[in-house]
């Protein structure tokens, strides 16, 4: 495996980091990271980016940084530094509006944490990138090409998003794979924008 390009290898540092001072410091922390929907009276603007750097419990800090590892890092590459935090600040950013606006409209009062977003937009990117290369899930361990992958995925996501009650923000998911999906689109210069000269 060749080493961790610099954006990954620092983001992955940054979310450990942050999430051992989740355990030591007061639930204030939280209070101002987190992204609390608009209705809550506790939204602030910056939390469209903090709540990504913030996690719940281990195994979800340890599957979005695997996701960061296992994607993100070729995708740096590919792009180069810039490129890659535009795209991660793009599908970061989308995710937090798209689970506002579903909190919003279910009448949420939970506070969203985790940089799933992100990682969801960069497995719609490797998707797009990489359509024919074979990924193995874990459970159950089954080769299959990157965009049959994404495509269930998405699918999995948006029929437990519709369905609810499990505590997890698979609006944001999708959110996030919706930024990433338009980032690349506008890089490309196809609808919705306009072509790029």
């Amino acid at each position: 495996m060749p080493p961790l390009p610099p954006v990954t290898k620092a983001l992955i540092l940054i979310c450990v980091g942050v999430f051992f001072a989740q355990q030591l410091l007061p639930p204030t922390f939280e209070l101002w990271f987190a992204l609390w929907p608009l209705q809550s009276g506790r939204f602030l603007p910056w939390q469209l980016a903090s709540y990504s750097f913030l996690h719940g419990s281990f195994g979800h800090l340890f599957f979005n940084m695997l996701a960061l590892w296992m994607f993100g890092g070729e995708i740096e590459r590919l792009w180069g530094t810039k490129r890659y935090l535009q795209f991660l600040l793009a599908s970061t950013a989308s995710a937090a509006v798209v689970q506002v606006i579903w909190s919003f409209l279910i009448g949420s009062m939970s506070p969203t944490v985790g940089a799933s977003g992100a990682t969801f937009g960069l497995l719609l990117a490797f998707g797009m990138l990489f359509p024919e290369r074979r990924i193995m899930l874990l459970i159950p361990p089954i080769p299959m090409k990157a965009k049959v992958f994404v495509a269930i995925f998405g699918a999995i996501e948006l029929v437990l998003g519709v369905t609810g009650g499990s505590g997890i923000a698979h609006f944001a998911h999708l959110g996030g794979m919706l930024g990433g999906f338009l980032m690349i689109r506008y890089w490309r210069g196809q609808a919705p924008f306009s072509r790029r000269r």
